[in-house]
């Protein structure tokens, strides 16, 4: 038999995302956005759904920079 006809399935191997690939805020321009956002979620225990709009500003504030 010839290497060509092995069919072997090859496994899959995950890895790490790469470094920077997850921004994040070294130097604290999003800090007051993340603390709004964090006192709304500890103000409506924990329910996200009520945190859209912090959560997007929060988001938002750290894409742009």
């Amino acid at each position: 038999m010839s290497p060509a006809l092995n069919f072997r399935t090859k496994t899959f191997q995950p890895r790490s995302p790469d470094k920077g690939a997850f921004p994040l805020d070294h130097f604290g321009e999003c800090k007051s956005f993340k603390e709004t956002y964090m006192r709304c979620l500890k103000d409506n225990r924990f329910g996200n759904s009520r945190c859209r709009v912090e959560s997007k500003e929060y988001l938002e504030c750290r894409m742009d920079r």
